[in-house]
């Protein structure tokens, strides 16, 4: 970015100058380390979510309570059905598994047989099936659910439970999740190392562009159970009633998931992942992207929804004291899935279970697990665990090289998967701007936002005034506002994706702009600069970019770009209510052009508009392997099933929007007029500074 803005200088002002920081004595930063009130604004989009998302979850809450019959549970069960299929993204149709066993490998007392099978065309599904020796007819069976361990069930914590449970005379089908195992999306073909990061990070960057054209990366991987499900019921060894679901962890999530959208299953025992949004909220925060459903608690959805779903089928939860998903919303759940199951008359075939530990496996859980599926799917197996010896790497592989991406030539991933949903869309030719309201969560600023001077710098011809403003969470985040001693009555706001200051140097666009009477204000907008960087990393952080965040806002129905859209707003009205200024015009940098889109959509107000190597689609960030992590944050989930950056430009035509860029943009942004579309090329004068636009 520091080359392009080089080059911003050189050819918007006619001049190259260096870019020279602040005056030595100059501290922009607006808020101060000793300001307790305001020092937590890297936290505050985080704690904003969590205040949005406990109001959701207590309306929730206050539907269930006022259920006090079984009729009622009936009708909570066919809301739940509803809105899980409406918030997982459409389901493929059933097409045919092509199974195939690669492999047997016989151990004695059990075989193996490793067998790949396609749960959509192309995209391939590496698992084993476990089968005990001496059976005597179709068996009880249960699929294994991995957790976040990148070699899968081949781990060591899962291989002990897999093959108790074969010891114990059950049939166990146990299968690779998308981006673990024999089934990474991203990995170097030498060596077999993945190159983005482990499981969560395999799950949620391409799980990110699933949600951006209306797909979840939980629909493919329920979809994987469920067509695990279909390949089970065709062998013989298989008692189709009596088949189960387990999983510890990431496998806790999968089995929960995907035995509440399958009937088939009978009964489902989840380990260490069902707590509630609450507790998850106040604690660990949102997970990648296979844990989040589309708007899920703006849907009225919760952890417990997925038992409650299922009942009254027998459900076990698997839990200990110290996890990760915490324990008092694991508690509140089974107090309020105890109430279904009551009315039901089946108090029985609802249990949890409980031990000392952290995020882990416990001898005591297991034997509960053991019994508890020996009570359920009638069967006389023992419920002591067992010792067991590890299976080798090389006894477990399934595929010829590996990799199913390797061995396979017309093998997709969830990327290749998004993409023809992609080609599926047909966004509407019109621009619905109530809808895109609607899909970023934007909310109309209502009253006139406080704010207050913490401190100013003079310079010549204009003094820098700090400032906070108060957002639309009750947060404050700073501004820097360039005042010139000579007005021009107009006004640019000036967005930066990475921090309010970058720009704001001697012989900068900012000093140049406030020399010649222009009022500039550049703000750090919520995420970004001071009000960036938050403690809540989560556990899909890419290059210092949260993920997790973004899915946060998701899951209420709200979006980063809206919020952030919000608070543009309040800055312009700003400007005309204190400032007087007779226009406002606004400069977009990069990713913040999609901001700048929206807000100027938005609000009238942001009379021009001017973009300055900008994010030129969402559909670019879907159509790339190898995408910016910088770009999810100013995406907006499920908008490519409506509108595009481009439509938002071409709304915009009125106030005759001028494009700067390092290449052409032509293509990019159909709707301009050529002489709007500036490419800056080494050697050439711009046609057009920043200057002669402001003057315009």
């Amino acid at each position: 970015m520091n080359n392009l803005f080089s080059k911003f200088i050189h050819f918007l002002f006619i001049l190259f100058i260096p870019f020279v920081p602040i005056y030595a004595q100059e501290d922009l930063k607006v808020i101060q380390p000793h300001w307790v009130n305001y020092t937590d604004g890297h936290n505050a989009l985080y704690k904003h979510l969590t205040k949005q998302a406990l109001k959701l979850l207590d309306e929730r809450q206050e539907k269930i309570a006022a259920i006090n019959h079984l009729e009622g549970w009936k009708e909570r069960q066919k809301f739940i059905k509803n809105a899980l299929n409406e918030v997982l993204g459409p389901f493929p149709d059933k097409t045919p598994l092509h199974p195939e066993i690669t492999r047997r490998v016989e151990k004695g007392e059990f075989t193996m047989e490793h067998i790949v099978f396609q749960s959509q065309p192309g995209f391939y599904v590496s698992s084993t099936l476990f089968i005990p020796q001496n059976l005597d007819g179709p068996a009880p069976t249960i699929i294994y659910c991995s957790g976040h361990a990148l070699e899968a069930y081949r781990s060591f914590t899962y291989q002990h439970v897999i093959l108790n449970l074969v010891k114990k005379g059950y049939v166990v089908f146990a299968f690779d999740p998308v981006g673990q195992g024999e089934r990474l999306e991203y990995y170097d073909p030498e060596t077999l190392k993945p190159t983005v990061g482990g499981p969560t990070k395999q799950h949620s960057y391409p799980g990110a562009q699933g949600f951006i054209v209306g797909s979840t990366q939980a629909m493919h991987m329920i979809w994987d159970g469920i067509r695990a499900v279909d390949y089970l019921l065709t062998r013989q060894e298989v008692d189709p009633e009596r088949i189960a679901i387990t999983g510890r962890s990431g496998g806790g999530t999968q089995s929960s998931y995907i035995a509440a959208m399958d009937e088939r299953i009978y009964a489902s025992a989840p380990e260490n992942y069902i707590t509630n949004f609450k507790r998850l909220m106040l604690t660990h925060g949102p997970q990648d992207a296979e844990q989040n459903f589309m708007r899920g608690i703006k849907k009225g959805l919760d952890h417990p929804d997925l038992l409650l779903v299922r009942a009254p089928k027998p459900n076990l939860m698997i839990t200990t004291s110290r996890d990760i998903f915490n324990i008092q919303g694991a508690r509140e759940t089974a107090m309020e899935v105890k109430g279904i199951y009551q009315a039901y008359g089946a108090e029985q075939n609802f249990l949890m279970v409980e031990d000392d530990l952290g995020h882990g496996s416990t001898l005591k859980n297991r034997e509960a697990m053991y019994a508890f599926f020996n009570t359920h799917l009638r069967h006389n197996g023992s419920v002591k665990d067992q010792d067991i010896d590890t299976l080798s790497k090389e006894e477990l592989q399934v595929t010829a090289k590996g990799q199913v991406l390797s061995s396979y030539s017309d093998a997709k991933r969830v990327f290749d998967l998004n993409k023809e949903r992609l080609k599926q869309l047909t966004p509407p030719e019109e621009l619905n701007l109530a809808k895109v309201k609607e899909l970023t969560g934007y909310e109309v600023p209502e009253e006139e936002a406080e704010t207050f001077l913490v401190g100013w710098h003079q310079r010549e011809g204009y003094v820098i005034e700090k400032h906070l403003m108060q957002g639309e969470g009750g947060y404050w985040f700073p501004y820097l506002l360039f005042r010139p001693e000579k007005k021009s009555g107009r006004a640019l706001l000036y967005l930066d994706p990475d921090d309010k200051a970058i720009d704001a140097g001697l012989d900068g666009p900012m000093d140049k702009l406030a020399k010649e009477g222009h009022m500039v204000i550049v703000p750090d907008l919520i995420n970004i600069g001071e009000m960036g960087k938050s403690d809540f990393t989560g556990d899909a952080n890419f290059e210092g970019f949260s993920y997790n965040l973004w899915f946060g806002a998701m899951l209420i129905g709200r979006s980063i770009v809206g919020m952030q859209a919000g608070d543009v707003s309040r800055l312009v009205d700003n400007l005309y209510q204190k400032e007087n200024m007779e226009s406002v015009a606004g400069l977009g940098k990069g990713q913040m052009s999609s901001v700048l889109l929206h807000a100027a959509n938005f609000n009238e107000r942001i009379k021009k508009v001017a973009f300055l190597d900008p994010m030129t689609s969402f559909r670019s960030v879907v159509e790339k392997l190898n995408y910016s992590p910088k770009d999810i944050s100013f995406t907006v989930a499920g908008s490519l099933e409506t509108y595009d950056l481009p439509q938002l430009m071409e709304n915009l035509k009125d106030r005759d929007p001028v494009v700067f860029g390092e290449k052409s943009l032509s293509e990019d942004f159909p709707s301009l007029e050529p002489e709007r579309i500036k490419t800056t090329v080494q050697g050439e004068a711009a046609e057009v500074s920043l200057l002669e636009w402001m003057r315009e």
